[in-house]
């Protein structure tokens, strides 16, 4: 008896002092990587944005786990708003946006509040990029409101449902109780210790850039905040790409697909070349020797690809493939 008392009782000292560990980090990191955008309440949830250039207007959705401060590391943002204005939102639960638990933030539900926000900024007509898990949400966003979005650039994007072992890995954080503790305790610990190992697979084959590391807030996605809201995006991945692969041929407005060849993270010809093949108004341009973080390793040919796209004129009684958007081959 007096042993396992012993036990439980170094236990709970162990989680208090892991607790306090995370507390003091996330309140240090906050400091030193204040908000540097803008705020909005939508529906009685507040979004934080970046918003530079002026001109045709480009929404800039991150991927899971990061936020709007990644892409502007990867100086897709500063060069994209030489030509455009660009809007770039910390989706729900990242960065500085409030994510309610009252809400099932799958794709649409965040597309909707998006919209929502566009609106009230004045955004007409943009054209909507975005990267791994924020391609479903701009492609969500494209079918709820297709008179609205001008045309998508979609980067390394994750379209149907295959197997994921992150799945079963990192979704637990997001549960009640049990996923609370871990996010407060041990979840951002072991987080920063696999973070190394994690980077090297996003962006293999190329290294991590040496801005990327320099500048990137690590511990702002390891908040106990930002954890629950990228445990739950990797659970809700497999049946949102599920639900939204059903309404894929909808699409009606010009579509840029963009991934790394060589990506490791998610098998461009099991995603981005399926879904080439399934919309027909579709490009597909493929990077040899890139993988997932395509924004930080090729920025220049990006933003090639989102001029291209933004050029486009959207057809206004259905797509002509062989006119309005000529396939090309996948450079593999």
């Amino acid at each position: 008896m007096q042993r396992r008392t012993r036990l439980l009782l170094g236990t709970g000292a162990t989680l208090a002092a892991m607790a306090m560990l995370v507390q003091y980090r996330t309140r240090k990191t906050e400091r030193e990587n204040p908000p540097n955008g803008r705020f909005i309440e939508i529906e009685g949830v507040r979004l934080h944005y970046v918003e530079r250039g002026q001109g045709q207007p480009v929404v800039l959705l991150h991927g899971n786990g990061t936020m709007a401060k990644e892409l502007d590391v990867s100086g897709l943002l500063n060069l994209a708003a030489e030509k455009y204005r660009v809007i770039a939102f910390d989706r729900p639960g990242y960065g500085y946006s409030e994510r309610p638990r009252k809400t099932i933030w799958d794709p649409i539900a965040q597309a909707k509040l998006l919209y929502r926000a566009l609106q009230e900024l004045g955004i007409e007509q943009p054209v909507v990029v975005g990267h791994s898990w924020g391609t479903m949400v701009a492609i969500a966003l494209a079918l709820e409101q297709p008179e609205y979005v001008r045309s998508l650039l979609l980067l390394s994007g994750y379209y149907y449902p295959t197997p994921r072992l992150d799945v079963p890995l990192f979704s637990p954080a997001a549960l009640p109780v049990i996923g609370d503790l871990m996010r407060y305790t041990i979840s951002p610990l072991l987080g920063r210790l696999i973070w190394p190992a994690m980077m090297r697979k996003l962006f293999a084959p190329a290294k991590t850039p040496a801005r990327f590391k320099n500048e990137y807030p690590v511990w702002m996605g390891l908040r106990p905040s930002q954890i629950r809201a990228s445990a739950e995006e990797i659970a809700l991945m497999i049946p949102s790409a599920d639900k939204l692969s059903t309404r894929y041929r909808e699409l009606k407005m010009p579509v840029l697909i963009m991934a790394g060849a060589s990506d490791l993270h998610v098998i461009p010809k099991l995603h981005s070349q399926r879904l080439h093949n399934e919309v027909v108004q579709s490009e597909l341009i493929l990077v040899p020797e890139v993988g997932h973080m395509i924004q930080h390793t090729v920025p220049q040919q990006v933003l090639a690809a989102l001029d291209k796209v933004a050029m486009i004129i959207p057809p206004v009684h259905g797509y002509v493939r062989q006119t309005a958007v000529p396939p090309v081959q996948a450079s593999i």
